[in-house]
C-alpha cells in the first residue's frame, strides 16, 4: 500500500526540519532563512539554507536539495519507510496502519514453563564435531568433562543446526583473528558447568530478579499478551538485558577491562554480555517470541527445538543513524569457539549493507575524518583514543554505496586493513569497489599498520599520538596500487611489467567517465616501470619527429588509429565535462533567451572536418568488431574509410606505427586529449569571431563563457603536467 499524498505533504509541512537538520550542523538565523555549512559535503563557508516557511532546504555549494524525508532518507541513511515512521513520531501525524506492519509483530501470552530436571539435561557443551560446519557458534566450552558424559548428551538430545540458519554468519571469513586475551583473575568456577543448575541462577535462561517482580510482573505480561509488539522497542530491552548481564558476569566484563576498554565505553556503546542458557531471551521476554524470531535471534534447529542465537558472547549493539539499536553482534570469550564472531541476521530493521558499525557514535561527535576498519575493537579502541570517524562493515565487504556516503562527508577517506593476505585482499577489493565513485575531487588512502598490528593493539602499544601520525601518513591510491601489484609481478622482467601495466589499465577503465586521474594513474605506474619522460611527451617527440608537417587534425587521425579505443568514452564530451562546461551556470535572463543548440557540447560535426569525422565516425562504427592487435585494427579501419580519408592515411600510417613502436610508447590518452582541446579551443575562437561580425549577444556571451573554462582548465592542466615533469627530473 502507498501512502497517500496528503499524508506525506503534512509529514513535511509540519516537521522540525530545522531542529532535524541541526543535529548535523550549526545553523543561523539569515534574515527568513537559516544558514550555515552544508553536512553534505564539507564546506568552511557557509552556502547551504533552511527556509522554515517552506520546510525545505538547498545548498548553493552543491546543489543538494529536499525536504525533510529526503534529508533523513540521503542523509541519515534511512529508507523511504523509515524517514516517514521517524517524521510519524515526531509530529503525531498517523501513517496507515500498513506501512508500520514492517516493524510490528503479535504478541503472545507466555507458555508455562516448567523447571528442567537437573539431571540428563542438555548441556550447551556439545563436541564441536556434533554440530553442522554452520552452527559453529554451539560453545565449546569443555571444562575438563568426561567422554562419557558427552555421549550421554549426544544419545539424549543430539542438535543440528540448520545450514542455513548460519548464512548471515558466513560474512565473517572476512573478520581477521583478535589478539587473545589474557586470562582474567577469576576460577573456572564463574563458568558453571551445569547451566540448569539451581547453584547458578543467572546463568539458568531465566529471568533475573532485577527484571521481575513475581505476580507483578506475569500480571503485566497478560494484560500486554494481546497487544501488537514494536521491533525497534523490543531490540532496546534486549539490549539492556545484555548490558546488565555484562555488570553481573565478572568474567565477561573482564575480557573488555583486559582489551583496555573503560567502563564509560561500556555505556557509550552499550556493550553487554549474552549468559549461558539455551533459551534465555524467551525466558526473559516470553510474550515476545514473534519478534524475537523476526529479529533472527531465537532460532530452530532441525529437530524443531528453538535456541538462541547468541550464547555466553560479549554483545555489540549495532546502531543505526538515529542511534536505535537494530541488530546485534556478539563475540566469544573463547578463542576456540568458531566462528569468533556472529551478528544477528537480516531483519524488518536491520540490513546489513546498509550499516556500518560506529558510524551514529562517530557522528555524535562531529567526526570529520573517516576510517574503514575491520572490527568492533577496532572502533572502539579508537574512539577511546580520542580518534572519531572509525567505522566497520557488518561482516561483509564495504559496499559502493557506503564509501560514496563517507566520501561525501569528506572527501579524503582511509582504509585500514591488516598486514597479512587476508587484509590485503580485503583491501583491493575495496578498492575496486571504490573505483566507480572515486572522482577527480575524491582520495581513497590506505594504511597497513606495522608489525601485524590493528589498530586496536597498535594504539595500546605506541599510543594514540603515533596511531594520528599513522593516519595522515596513509599512502595514496596510485601509490598503493603500485606496491601491491609489483610484489605480484616479476618486475626485473618486461613480461612482468607489462602484465602490471596491463592490469592497471584495467582498473583505470573503472573510473568515473571524464576522470583526470585516469590518464595520470596510467602515467604515474609508467614512469615508475622506468619511462624516462611522460609518454605525452614521447608521443609528442614521436610525433614531430615523424613528420612535422601534419596538422592538428592529421595528427588526431593517426593517434586514433593507433588507438581506437579511445573513442569508447568521447574525448569532447570528456573535456566538456572536466572543464566544467556542461555544468555552466548563467544568469536567469541569458538561459531563457539561449537555444538549446547553443547549450548543446560541441559535437565531432561542429568542427568542419570531413576526413576527421569519418576516421571517428568509421572508429565507433567497427569498435566491436577491431582485432587486438594495434596494426591489424588499423589496417581493419583504414578498409573502412572513405577513399580519400584512406589515401592520406596509408600514406602515413607505417611510419607513425614505427616512431611509436620504437619509442615504447604504451598509450596515446594525454596526446589525444591535448589534440582535442586544440581542435575545440580554435573551433570556439572561430566561432567568436562570427558571432562578432554577425552579432547575437546571447550566443556571445555563452561561447565566451565556454571558451574562458576551456582556456582556465587547459593552464591547470599544463601547471600539472610541468610540476610533474620537474618532479620526474629531480
Amino acid at each position: 500500500m502507498s501512502i497517500p499524498n496528503h499524508i506525506l505533504e503534512q509529514l513535511n509541512s509540519q516537521a522540525d526540519l530545522i531542529s532535524i537538520i541541526g543535529r548535523h550542523t550549526t545553523l543561523k538565523r539569515a534574515g527568513s532563512e537559516f544558514k550555515g555549512c552544508c553536512p553534505f559535503h564539507g564546506e568552511k563557508s557557509p552556502s547551504f539554507y533552511v527556509n522554515p516557511q517552506k520546510n525545505i532546504y538547498h545548498c548553493f555549494g552543491c546543489s543538494v536539495g529536499g525536504n525533510a524525508i529526503s534529508f533523513l532518507r540521503d542523509y541519515e541513511n534511512l529508507t523511504f519507510i523509515e524517514a516517514v515512521n521517524e517524521l510519524s513520531k515526531q509530529t503525531g501525524i498517523e501513517v496507515p496502519k500498513e506501512e508500520q506492519q514492517n516493524v510490528s509483530y503479535q504478541r503472545s501470552a507466555p507458555k508455562p514453563i516448567a523447571p528442567p530436571p537437573v539431571h540428563n539435561v542438555p548441556s550447551p557443551t556439545i563436541e564441536h564435531s556434533k554440530v553442522n560446519q554452520s552452527g559453529a557458534n554451539q560453545d565449546n566450552y569443555q571444562h575438563n568433562r568426561q567422554d562419557s558424559h558427552q555421549n550421554n548428551i549426544a544419545q539424549n538430545d543430539q542438535i543440528y543446526i540448520d545450514q542455513s540458519s548460519y548464512d548471515d554468519a558466513q560474512g565473517y571469513d572476512n573478520f581477521l583473528p583478535l589478539e587473545a586475551y589474557d586470562s582474567a583473575p577469576y576460577s573456572m568456577d564463574s563458568y558453571p558447568s551445569e547451566p540448569y543448575s539451581s547453584n547458578h541462577a543467572d546463568d539458568d535462561g531465566y529471568p533475573p530478579v532485577w527484571l521481575t517482580d513475581n505476580d507483578a510482573s506475569m500480571a503485566s505480561i497478560d494484560q500486554n499478551a494481546d497487544q501488537d509488539g514494536n521491533l525497534y522497542e523490543l531490540l532496546e530491552q534486549i539490549q539492556q538485558f545484555y548490558q546488565h548481564n555484562l555488570h553481573t558476569h565478572p568474567h565477561a566484563k573482564q575480557y573488555f577491562l583486559s582489551r583496555g576498554i573503560t567502563e564509560d565505553i561500556f555505556e557509550t556503546f552499550g556493550l553487554g554480555y549474552a549468559p549461558f542458557g539455551w533459551q534465555h531471551l524467551e525466558h526473559q521476554f516470553p510474550q515476545d517470541i514473534e519478534g524475537l524470531k523476526a529479529l533472527g535471534l531465537v532460532r530452530q534447529s532441525d529437530s524443531g527445538r528453538d535456541y538462541d542465537l547468541l550464547r555466553d558472547r560479549v554483545i555489540f549493539p549495532i546502531r543505526d543513524n538515529q542511534g536505535r539499536t537494530i541488530g546485534f553482534g556478539g563475540r566469544a570469550l573463547d578463542d576456540e569457539v568458531k566462528p569468533k564472531y556472529i551478528n544477528s541476521s537480516d531483519s524488518p530493521v536491520f540490513h546489513k549493507q546498509h550499516v556500518l558499525y560506529g558510524y551514529y557514535e562517530s557522528r555524535q561527535q562531529r567526526a570529520n575524518d573517516w576510517l574503514v576498519v575491520e572490527g568492533y575493537m577496532d572502533v572502539i579502541a579508537l574512539y577511546q583514543a580520542g580518534i572519531y570517524g572509525a567505522v566497520a562493515s557488518m561482516g561483509t565487504a564495504i559496499n559502493e554505496s557506503q564509501i560514496s556516503r563517507l566520501l561525501t562527508l569528506n572527501p579524503t577517506l582511509t582504509l585500514s586493513f591488516d598486514g597479512d593476505g587476508a587484509g590485503q585482499k580485503a583491501a583491493w577489493r575495496t578498492l575496486e569497489v571504490a573505483l566507480p565513485v572515486l572522482a577527480d575531487d575524491k582520495e581513497l588512502r590506505f594504511l597497513t599498520l606495522p608489525n601485524n598490528h590493528d589498530p586496536d593493539t597498535f594504539i595500546k602499544s605506541q599510543g594514540s599520538d603515533a596511531m594520528r601520525e599513522q593516519i595522515a601518513n596513509a599512502m595514496p591510491l596510485s601509490q598503493y596500487i603500485f606496491a601491491y601489484l609489483s610484489e605480484r609481478y616479476d618486475m626485473s622482467l618486461a613480461e612482468g611489467k607489462a602484465k602490471l601495466m596491463s592490469q592497471v589499465r584495467s582498473l583505470t577503465t573503472a573510473l568515473p567517465k571524464g576522470s583526470s586521474f585516469r590518464y595520470l594513474l596510467n602515467n604515474d605506474v609508467y614512469q615508475k616501470l622506468g619511462g624516462r619522460r611522460s609518454q605525452n611527451v614521447e608521443a609528442k617527440d614521436a610525433l614531430l619527429d615523424f613528420d612535422g608537417d601534419m596538422t592538428i587534425s592529421q595528427q588526431l587521425q593517426l593517434c586514433f588509429l593507433f588507438q581506437p579505443r579511445a573513442l569508447i568514452d568521447d574525448p569532447i564530451e570528456s573535456i566538456w565535462q572536466q572543464s566544467g562546461i556542461n555544468g555552466l551556470h548563467l544568469p536567469a535572463h541569458i538561459k531563457q533567451k539561449a537555444s538549446p543548440d547553443t547549450l548543446r557540447p560541441l559535437a565531432w560535426e561542429d568542427l568542419q572536418d570531413a576526413a576527421l569525422l569519418d576516421i571517428v565516425s568509421t572508429i565507433k562504427r567497427c569498435l566491436n568488431y577491431l582485432p587486438k592487435d594495434a596494426n591489424a585494427a588499423a589496417h581493419f579501419i583504414l578498409s573502412n574509410v572513405k577513399p580519400a580519408t584512406q589515401e592520406m592515411l596509408s600514406r602515413n600510417w607505417g611510419g607513425f606505427y614505427k616512431a611509436l613502436t620504437a619509442r615504447n610508447i604504451l598509450g596515446l590518452d594525454g596526446l589525444i586529449e591535448e589534440l582535442v582541446s586544440q581542435l575545440l579551443e580554435r573551433n570556439m575562437k572561430k566561432k567568436i569571431q562570427e558571432l562578432i561580425k554577425n552579432p547575437d549577444h546571447i550566443k556571445l556571451a555563452i561561447v565566451r563563457k565556454q571558451t574562458q573554462l576551456l582556456n582556465d582548465w587547459l593552464r591547470a592542466q599544463q601547471a600539472e603536467q610541468s610540476a610533474q615533469m620537474v618532479t620526474v627530473q629531480s
